[in-house]
């Protein structure tokens, strides 16, 4: 590497703004200490209302370059912003299982996922007074078949100036096979770039960030994976949070949230992003 290369600036986004009042008490301390400089935002989450968007507007509008994005979410155990819409189970949305399914077997329908897609849209906007910089999706479902068109129509209509998370990474096949999900994300995130292309939507040109959360990794060793060879504007997607009965009701991804907040606020992490000439300012 070239030592007089300026540094590469990537996108740390953390997911999940407003799942719980823990997860968003630690997104909101590791932005104004310039440990992150994105996160995206559950509209659909418990913990999400005016006071929670004001206190994440203030704080990001006082950090450089800090974007905040809408986190699509169109799993279980959240339920939907519309009314009729389908499919259903026990009044939430489906699980991320039942969704991929469903979307890879051509039984969505794309104008009801449509409509569900510009609420939560109008809903950020009237949340934080403007469009999202980005959106995204939670557990990649933007990426599904039948999702992804009605996504990307939506994030066009109501958010033009937004760019798209993708979640496909440009590695050697021989790598991408030791990780299983990352491999599943490249496929799927292949046909998104192609739609997202064609629409003229702007997308990130590299990911990182998903790993095996039923293990307890550790997460400055992943953070050095990560790192190596995301291109300029790449995205790593981060879940920091303090765990919470909020959060213990709604998601089983907990201690993990725990030990990625030690590690983005300790003193490891600064020095690792200089050694691998990135910065996120």
């Amino acid at each position: 590497m070239n030592d007089a290369a300026p540094p590469r600036r990537i996108w740390l986004c953390a997911d999940d703004y407003g799942i719980s009042p823990g997860v968003n008490h630690a997104i909101r301390d590791l932005i104004g200490r310039g440990r992150l400089n994105a996160t995206s935002v559950m509209v659909v989450g418990p913990t999400i209302g005016r006071d929670e968007a004001s206190a994440l507007q203030t704080l990001a509008a006082d950090s450089p370059r800090c974007a905040i994005g809408l986190h699509v979410t169109l799993t279980a155990p959240f339920r939907p912003l519309t009314m009729h819409y389908q499919p259903l189970d026990g009044g939430m949305f489906p699980s991320f299982p039942k969704l991929l399914r469903a979307g890879l077997l051509r039984r969505l329908d794309p104008e009801i996922i449509h409509a569900e897609l510009r609420v939560q849209l109008a809903t950020f906007g009237e949340l934080f007074g403007r469009a999202p910089d980005f959106v995204d999706g939670h557990q990649h479902a933007q990426l599904f078949p039948q999702i992804r068109d009605a996504f990307l129509m939506a994030v066009k209509e109501a958010a033009p100036n937004a760019w798209v998370r993708q979640g496909g990474r440009r590695q050697p096949l021989a790598r991408r096979l030791h990780s299983p999900k990352a491999l599943v994300l490249d496929t799927l995130s292949a046909q998104f770039r192609r739609r997202a292309s064609r629409a003229d939507i702007a997308f990130n040109p590299g990911f990182a960030g998903a790993y095996d959360f039923s293990r307890q990794a550790d997460f400055g060793a992943l953070m050095r994976q990560f790192l190596d060879g995301l291109p300029e504007h790449g995205v790593i997607m981060c879940h920091p949070g303090l765990v919470d009965e909020v959060l213990v009701s709604l998601d089983p991804l907990t201690d993990q949230r725990e030990r990625e907040y030690a590690f983005l606020g300790g003193e490891h992490f600064l020095p690792l992003l200089a050694a691998n000439k990135v910065t996120l300012g």
